[in-house]
């Protein structure tokens, strides 16, 4: 009977979402998040789950609970792209991880929102790590398409999706090419039919040339629901993030924009994106790009260099720093301040203290559509904060207090609480399997 009680009165605190706080953190060293340098003794103010200030303390408005930072690092959370958080429980066991689909008759379709376990531990160890909100996706398994991707927040209440089929996932690389057929023209012929079918569907509202448009009754590699999936895509509402990593490939995904003018692309991935900067800035596309690859794990990536991302940015393209190439998106904040390292490396392009913060902050947020709304302390943004121990770009340095939405956190978790359990035990209290 007990047991039940605890189940129900855990569905019941996640049924019912906790009240914002006001509170006005003083005496702080704050990172506005949007590529500017930290302000020393700072203020930032959130009332009703936004931030209502946030600068110099001269100039805050009064009101809320008071809590003195005592001079440590305020930051807006960190917005990780692209993630699989919420997508599995337990990697290793096929029942819990919803992050491919290789199996299924669907593609586009794919909806990663309607898996997204906001209980999932993954979800709170990276809570906990200062991420608190993320874009969340399928990997392309059984098609080059990976579905819809959501963006949630970490918050861990009963809704953590604040915007479902917010980005299309494809592949067009190495990884692309083999679930095409074999060939990257295999998978190049399979998305020009693909959004053909969705141009059909449309009817004719896309920009695509109406001489390329096909028989609506046709399906000639797509179900219907999959390729209703990307009437979005083709119509300009629905972000398309395509995982291209050569020079080669991402110079074919910048052609797509001839072809189909209302595609709002995304590059991920771009190892060798510094080699055509230029061309991807002329663009106007985002790069959410591999952070500090120098070593080739696949042909694809041979002119791999740390100095990929800070000579992007050099050239003016919007980049973010991908979680998808990390084992753990918690190593955000150790690329980006590697970044910071590369400046002081001769022949090495690396980013500003600043730079490095957006890129992990606002600059993500402005690519997943929620650009002023999160990874940013100004004014109307949501209350996602987070105090550090130290700066948050240095290796040792951990959060101390995190607030999503105003909402104080709580930062326990499975890894605290084995923490905590064994921290203090002596050699006495060891199992005697320990010494086996």
């Amino acid at each position: 009977m007990k047991t039940l009680l605890t189940l129900a009165a855990s569905a019941l605190a996640l049924s019912a979402p906790a009240v914002a706080q006001d509170v006005t953190i003083t005496n702080a060293r704050v990172v506005i998040g949007d590529g500017s340098e930290p302000i020393s003794g700072g203020t930032v103010v959130v009332q009703g789950g936004r931030v209502v200030y946030a600068g110099p303390a001269s100039g805050a408005p009064a009101g809320g609970t008071a809590v003195d930072a005592k001079g440590a690092w305020v930051t807006p959370g960190i917005f990780a792209t692209v993630t699989t958080l919420g997508l599995a429980d337990v990697s290793a066991v096929s029942e819990t991880n919803d992050i491919t689909a290789s199996g299924t008759p669907f593609s586009a379709a794919l909806d990663a929102s309607t898996a997204i376990n906001p209980t999932s531990q993954h979800i709170l160890v990276h809570k906990a790590a200062g991420i608190t909100r993320a874009a969340t996706s399928l990997r392309p398994s059984g098609s080059i398409f990976g579905g819809q991707g959501a963006i949630i927040d970490l918050d861990g209440d009963a809704n953590p999706v604040v915007q479902p089929r917010a980005f299309q996932m494809i592949s067009l690389g190495e990884g692309g090419a083999a679930q095409a057929g074999g060939s990257r023209p295999a998978a190049h012929a399979l998305l020009r039919a693909a959004l053909r079918e969705a141009q059909a569907i449309a009817g004719g509202k896309s920009g695509i040339p109406e001489t390329t448009e096909i028989a609506k009754d046709d399906e000639v590699f797509l179900s219907r629901f999959d390729a209703e999936a990307l009437v979005p895509v083709v119509t300009g509402k629905q972000k398309l993030y395509v995982d291209a990593e050569r020079m080669a490939d991402i110079r074919a995904v910048l052609a797509l924009k001839n072809e189909y003018p209302k595609l709002d692309l995304v590059l991920v991935g771009a190892t060798e994106g510094w080699l055509v900067a230029q061309d991807i800035a002329a663009a106007g596309v985002p790069v959410i790009a591999n952070g500090l690859i120098d070593l080739p794990e696949t042909f694809e990536q041979l002119g791999a260099t740390q100095s990929n991302a800070g000579r992007l940015a050099r050239a003016g393209v919007k980049v973010a720093i991908n979680a998808a190439t990390l084992q753990d998106p918690r190593r955000l904040q150790q690329v980006a301040g590697n970044l910071v390292a590369l400046t002081k490396m001769p022949g090495a392009t690396g980013m500003s203290w600043g730079q490095a913060f957006a890129a992990i902050s606002s600059v993500p947020a402005e690519i997943s559509g929620m650009g002023g709304k999160a990874g940013v302390l100004k004014p109307g943004a949501l209350g996602d904060l987070v105090m550090w121990t130290d700066d948050p770009l240095e290796l040792g340095s951990v959060p101390t207090q995190v607030w999503i939405g105003g909402v104080r956190q709580d930062l326990t978790n499975h890894q605290t609480r084995l923490r905590d359990r064994y921290k203090d035990l002596d050699e006495s209290d060891r199992p005697k399997a320990y010494d086996w």
